[in-house]
């Protein structure tokens, strides 16, 4: 006879983790994440931090109970509010929310409606304070804040929609923030679909890095983007903030005729093989206040004549 083992979770001692069966549930995973979840008192956190004006005068579910149950529902792949009518009854929904009756798809519907844009801003710093709090316990002392830009779809008419020409549809083109080292998701800002892949973005990124500049000042970091990104106000940003950035630059003929000017054409080389080149050099375009470190990286693919040059400001 073969015993399994029992474990039982901090955060709620009714909840033992066995082989047994009974009431199943394929959603299991989400007892770990109530336990990172508690681990970083996310419960007290929230109740700090955000202030959800509320008018019900009765009401069954509070504002924390259903936000816990949104995010839980997310995680687990739920993303549609009507989700929640079919996991009232999952066991491992109720156990790990340590409630028998859940929100309906109408309460999470009318608790996002209560939502402001200060509401908004409170969920950033709630976010920043968990994300500080991981740092801490991993001891992180370097930091990649990888920017972007991305596209949502929306349908009918929600409000700031709007055509972008890139992606060919109608949504939003949020500009957003992640560790390039670890993967956390720094910050996010909704954007109409048709703002230009950098507006905004002095006021988006001055905060995250005068935040970790203040909290955690020995923190080595790195601003990371493409060329939609390439504009002074993230150099000078940057510079600002003493802290150090890669961004890739456009082509222009100015650009493509220094690189020309670097390259070296030996008469030994193998045409057949591939031929990478990299220079480096002082570079000052119309819009920059002063010159800035340019590298450039040449490649002659092989069989071909010619260079292809990428360019990176840092």
């Amino acid at each position: 006879m073969i015993s399994l083992h029992k474990n039982q979770v901090k955060f709620n001692s009714n909840i033992i983790i066995s082989h047994t069966g009974g009431r199943l549930s394929s959603d299991s995973g989400l007892v770990l994440v109530k336990e990172v979840m508690d681990t970083f008192k996310f419960s007290d956190l929230a109740k700090s931090l955000l202030d959800i004006k509320d008018n019900r005068a009765y009401y069954t579910h509070d504002n924390l109970a259903i936000l816990e149950q949104l995010i839980m529902q997310l995680i687990a792949g739920y993303s549609a509010d009507s989700s929640a009518n079919l996991l009232r009854q999952d066991p491992v929904f109720q156990m790990v929310l340590g409630r028998k009756q859940l929100a309906s798809q109408s309460s999470i519907s009318r608790f996002l409606d209560r939502f402001t844009t200060e509401n908004v801003g409170q969920l950033q710093s709630l976010n920043q304070s968990l994300i500080d709090k991981a740092r801490l316990i991993r001891n992180d002392t370097e930091l990649i804040i990888d920017l972007d830009s991305t596209h949502s779809d929306t349908f009918g008419h929600q409000e700031q929609t709007d055509y972008n020409a890139h992606y060919q549809t109608y949504g939003y083109h949020p500009l957003v923030a992640f560790d390039g080292l670890t993967g956390d998701f720094l910050k996010a800002e909704l954007r109409s679909g048709n703002q230009y892949t950098s507006k905004g973005v002095k006021a988006f990124i001055d905060p995250l890095l005068h935040h970790y500049n203040e909290s955690i000042p020995n923190t080595d970091i790195l601003v990371r983007g493409d060329s939609g990104f390439a504009t002074p106000e993230v150099y000078e940003s940057c510079e600002e903030n003493e802290s150090q950035y890669v961004i890739r630059l456009k082509n222009n003929r100015r650009l493509s005729q220094l690189a020309e000017q670097s390259v070296l054409y030996g008469d030994n080389q193998k045409w057949e093989d591939r031929e990478v080149q990299y220079f480096s050099m002082p570079y000052q375009a119309q819009s920059w206040s002063k010159p800035r470190r340019v590298c450039i990286r040449s490649i002659r693919e092989a069989g071909e004549l010619l260079f292809q040059h990428a360019f990176i400001v840092t």
